[in-house]
């Protein structure tokens, strides 16, 4: 099935689809939903449109058929931040045969050239969540944008093409703060007066962030530092090699290697999801360990710290201590009476 919006902003696009597909519009404070008819599938659209030209768009459900939804338009299309947070949707341009496939946790930054389109392409059976940020530069570049200093210069340019001169393409991953975002967007925390200014705060943060990601993906060490959704997975992997391995005590550099990411990555990695640098980490789970066989087990503390890969008693005690208040013979002491009692 094939859709046609001949429209803009964003609330435009959705009064279109509404009156395409003959369903009701429900809003709240400028926030548009419809839902998707029964006879295409389940779900919603929803969206909203702010005086800075910038829009928010999101595609949530299934469809039961292939349905495309060709953004066709005589005046310049939007610039587009587009993530699939769910599933995988395709992208093509109206003048162009190549078709883009887009992941779950890839983001793509779009820019038809001239008044030419471009098609989402939504695949039956296929549950999906994109998100898309549509960027109207004939009016986004009458706010402040202090010249767009700091932008690299194809960044730069890109915001400065109202008329869309050129066309533009970029793919990656995006990153797990930009889907912590995404996620927020979603929850509807807020509703009213409220949802519209967190919308607009968090269209800005994304904005930001994709910015970045977009600088750091160009780096020309080729070595980007921000860690991606996908990067999630190359974390969890190192923390496996670390937890099954205790007696291991293995580097940072050794770890990035293992798992193919570089130690920047790896590091942010692990800050962001248990907060702890890799060697913090690595400690606190030989502690934790340590903590449970004195406990659990029949190990004096010799055999233990030797188990946890430290070999060095005096120190283990040390940092045992620091963490708990007490030392391992406290545990071991309180092992000892426990058995005692049960005889």
């Amino acid at each position: 099935m094939r859709v046609s919006v001949k429209a803009l902003p964003v609330h435009d696009i959705i009064k279109d689809l509404a009156k395409q597909w003959q369903v009701e519009i429900h809003e709240d404070s400028g926030e548009l939903t419809i839902e998707i008819p029964e006879f295409l599938g389940t779900g919603f659209v929803r969206g909203t449109s702010f005086v800075s030209g910038m829009g928010i768009i999101e595609y949530k459900g299934t469809f039961l058929k292939n349905t495309e939804i060709i953004f066709t338009i005589n005046d310049t299309h939007p610039l587009k931040f587009i993530f699939c947070s769910e599933g995988k949707v395709e992208q093509s341009f109206e003048e162009d045969p190549e078709v883009n496939t887009i992941n779950t946790f890839q983001n793509v930054i779009i820019s038809s050239s001239g008044n030419n389109g471009h098609i989402l392409k939504f695949k039956a059976g296929e549950t999906v969540h994109v998100t898309s940020i549509e960027i109207i530069r004939a009016i986004f570049s009458h706010r402040n944008n202090h010249h767009f200093h700091g932008l690299r210069p194809e960044m730069k340019q890109l915001f400065e093409d109202s008329v869309a001169e050129k066309k533009f393409f970029y793919q990656g991953n995006y990153s797990i703060k930009a889907a912590d975002i995404v996620d927020q967007i979603n929850d509807k925390e807020f509703t009213g007066f409220l949802r519209s200014l967190f919308l607009e705060g968090k269209l800005m943060e994304m904005l930001v962030l994709q910015i970045f990601q977009y600088e750091d993906d160009m780096r020309d060490d080729k070595l980007p530092q921000i860690i991606r959704r996908s990067d999630v997975e190359k974390v969890n992997k190192a923390k496996e090699l670390i937890t099954n391995n205790l007696d291991k005590n293995y580097s940072v550099e050794f770890l990035a290697k293992e798992v193919g990411t570089n130690i920047n990555k790896l590091q942010e990695g692990f800050k962001y999801m248990f907060d702890l640098t890799v060697n913090k980490y690595m400690q606190q789970v030989k502690l934790d360990a340590a903590k449970d066989l004195l406990s659990n087990s029949e190990h004096n503390i010799s055999e233990i710290v030797n188990l946890i890969g430290l070999n060095n008693r005096s120190y283990f005690s040390k940092v045992f201590k620091e963490k708990y208040g007490v030392s391992p013979n406290y545990f071991l002491q309180s092992r000892k009476e426990k058995a005692e009692n049960d005889q």
